[in-house]
């Protein structure tokens, strides 16, 4: 052992920082991806849980897919076609209901729509990005307010 190489405890810990720094950069974009899932105006929310992403068989180059979302007694899942430059969103809520959706894409304005009463929303032309979508259940005594994972469409 070399020793007298590392004179004490904190010049140890500043090269090994230095070399983690080098080596195991955070992923680009990581810190505007963090900022942009705390970003919720209304910080009482349940976060969903991603179930499921699967790619439909057979049509993976026109870009098409679906993703499940469930939280308690909600579950949301949206089929994604790629239109152009963006996404069509196709999303069906249960139980049913005609609850307000917004979807969130980081870098542009959100978009928003009402589920009809079989729980049912269409959202055309959403652009690429980390994408999240917020679903505002009224209830009799207070709102209720779903959010999903962030994800990268």
């Amino acid at each position: 052992m070399n020793e007298g190489l590392y004179p004490d405890d904190d010049t140890l810990l500043a090269e090994l920082s230095r070399v983690v720094d080098e080596i195991d950069r955070p992923p680009a974009g990581l810190v505007e991806r963090v900022q942009f899932a705390l970003a919720l105006e209304d910080l009482d929310v349940e976060v969903a849980r991603w179930e499921r992403a699967d790619a439909l068989a057979g049509v993976r180059s026109t870009g098409q897919g679906t993703i499940t979302f469930t939280v308690s007694d909600l579950t949301v899942m949206i089929n994604l076609t790629k239109v152009g430059l963006g996404h069509r969103i196709d999303g069906w809520l249960v139980p049913e209901g005609e609850y307000g959706v917004e979807v969130r894409v980081a870098g542009h304005e959100s978009a928003t729509t009402t589920a009809d009463d079989g729980g049912r929303f269409v959202l055309d032309q959403v652009p690429r990005g980390t994408t999240q979508i917020v679903v505002y259940i009224d209830g009799d005594s207070c709102r209720r307010t779903v959010v999903t994972p962030a994800v990268v469409l």
